[in-house]
């Protein structure tokens, strides 16, 4: 039993370890790609849209 909850030590660490800053990396950069100045025209059409009547 003893060696099971090591392997979860060993997993939990991990997680912790490269999990987090992958996540946080992930969500720095969807912000830097929407409010990328390139993007602006994109969001601006598609913030319209719902508004559009056909």
């Amino acid at each position: 039993m003893k060696a099971l909850l090591t392997a979860q030590n060993a997993v939990s660490d991990f997680i912790v370890t490269w999990w987090t800053p992958i996540f946080v990396g992930t969500f720095l950069a969807i912000v830097v790609y929407a409010l990328w100045p390139r993007n602006k025209a994109l969001f601006d059409a598609a913030s319209r849209l719902p508004l559009r009547e056909d």
